[in-house]
């Protein structure tokens, strides 16, 4: 006979069972309990409202502006609709064929963009990105008491897209910094910004990575947080109301939000800040090497074990690597002590490291380490470099005067490149600033019509900005990327 108590079941720490045997005796048998599920890590969505509460009056909504003069026009018509109409040979409508000299327009402000921000300091210092002031005239600052103030842009450091604006007040809520070391994936995290121009809106999600290599000089933090355009410079918060990170990027196809955004980790950003702060810019070492990753194969080839370190592809002459002894082929395995475990980690190592710092690498040569002492460089301002690349393209010694007075910088565009962009042709823009920047070029575009006409090499370029007319509007057609972009360089007044 097989009988079992139903009552007690699976619930039951044990289950008797009477289970009949020969000979009328019956063998008690002891079945293993059912365990119950383990209670669920996450018994619930966590509650924001506290924190908003608590960090939202620190953060801040950035408006930038630039100062443009105004275009004549002729019956309603600007400058692009007017040539529009003479490019085609059609007359322009009401407008008699001679016409006076037009004065100088007044100078207008337009706004630029939006962002945000989020106050370091009670005496007026607030933080954002770089590439939110980034060529604007001016700075406004909203609070969210509504209280607006002009800012002035302490610094702004491009490589990390760090900067630092001042406003004339007091008493300011600052904000707590977090440690980003605690920040774990799988963590909850908030970001308040200015989507779109929407103030003061909040979003919420997870970390879903740590130490993402998107850039020479910092491992971002990826979250699954909604950032769209407008929210770049606000905070990411953790749950216990700190600032753990810079909200700076997104992965997009279209523009908007596609489940992927990078924060810049507020530890890396608090040593901009205080550069930026005490001096204005920030100072970065370097040692003059080039460099890319070990693969598994060539570290298993020549005896190093595992991919490991970085592999020295060049050495730039008269360099601190040079003349510690560096060789193109070595494996930079160590610096100053600190293991090199991918190549995005030496640039940061360096970069770190204040110019004038004597220090060691060690590197795997031929089957041996070798330790080699090194005094560390500084790095030149990217306005340094964009005109070197450019005089080098050039080979002039300096850019022209007419890219200059445009803000621009170019230089001739590889083979390698045009192939993979599919041109025929065109320059490769160094450096943009005023004009060019106000425009929306960037380093790296390349420029394969001017005034629609083709451009194929720098000499082209250069011929056909000779013949232009500076004081008027340029039209540029720009590559970026697989995508190709109209463009308006406005002249400086």
């Amino acid at each position: 006979m097989l009988r079992i108590d139903w009552k007690q079941g699976l619930q039951s720490c044990a289950v008797a069972v009477m289970v009949a045997v020969s000979g009328g005796a019956a063998l008690l048998v002891a079945v293993s309990p059912v365990h119950a599920q383990s209670a669920p890590v996450v018994r619930g969505l966590p509650d924001f409202t506290e924190l908003v509460e608590q960090v939202g009056p620190s953060v801040v909504n950035i408006r930038t502006v630039e100062k443009v003069s105004a275009r004549p026009s002729v019956n309603g018509m600007d400058e692009d609709m007017l040539e529009f109409f003479r490019r085609f040979g059609i007359p322009v409508p009401n407008v008699p064929r001679q016409q006076g000299p037009q004065r100088q327009q007044p100078e207008e402000l337009l706004p630029r963009g939006v962002g945000s921000g989020f106050i370091l300091s009670a005496d007026g210092y607030v933080m954002t990105n770089a590439h939110v002031v980034d060529g604007a005239d001016e700075v406004l600052v909203t609070l969210t008491d509504k209280r607006e103030f002009k800012a002035k842009i302490v610094g702004a450091d491009k490589r990390t897209d760090v900067a630092v604006v001042k406003i004339d007040a007091t008493g300011l809520p600052a904000v707590r910094v977090g440690d980003v070391n605690r920040l774990k994936a799988g963590e909850w995290v908030m970001a308040i910004g200015s989507p779109f121009g929407l103030e003061n809106t909040v979003t919420a999600g997870i970390v879903s990575a740590k130490q993402r290599d998107t850039g020479d000089y910092l491992p971002f933090i990826q979250t699954d947080v909604a950032i769209n355009p407008g929210n770049s410079g606000g905070p990411l918060i953790n749950m216990r109301g700190e600032v753990v990170g810079i909200n700076s990027q997104i992965y997009s196809r279209s523009g908007g939000f596609m489940g992927i955004s990078f924060a810049i980790p507020i530890d890396e950003a608090m040593r901009v800040s205080e550069q930026l702060r005490t001096t204005g810019r920030v100072t970065r070492g370097r040692i003059g090497v080039q460099i890319e990753s070990v693969s598994k194969d060539v570290a298993e080839s020549i005896g190093l074990g595992k991919a490991q370190g970085a592999l020295v592809r060049g050495v730039e002459s008269g360099s601190p690597a040079e003349k510690a002894g560096v060789e193109a082929g070595d494996i930079i395995i160590r610096y100053d002590g600190k293991a090199v475990e991918k190549v995005a980690d030496l640039p940061r190592l360096v970069g770190n490291t204040k110019p004038g710092t004597k220090t060691s690498i060690t590197v795997f040569r031929r089957g041996a380490q070798r330790d080699l002492a090194i005094t560390i460089a500084e790095v030149e301002p990217d306005e340094k470099v964009a005109a070197k690349a450019g005089a080098d393209a050039q080979g002039n010694g300096k850019p022209s005067a007419a890219a200059q007075q445009l803000g621009l910088v170019v230089a001739e565009l590889a083979p390698a490149q045009a192939r993979e962009l599919k041109v025929k042709g065109g320059v490769r823009v160094v450096s943009a600033s005023d004009a060019a920047a106000r425009a929306g070029l960037r380093a790296d575009d390349v420029i394969v019509a001017l005034a629609n006409t083709e451009i194929r090499n720098l000499k082209d370029f250069e011929a056909t900005l000779a013949k232009l007319d500076k004081s008027k509007p340029i039209l540029v057609l720009v590559r970026r990327g697989e995508w190709a972009h109209y463009l308006h360089i406005r002249p400086n007044r």
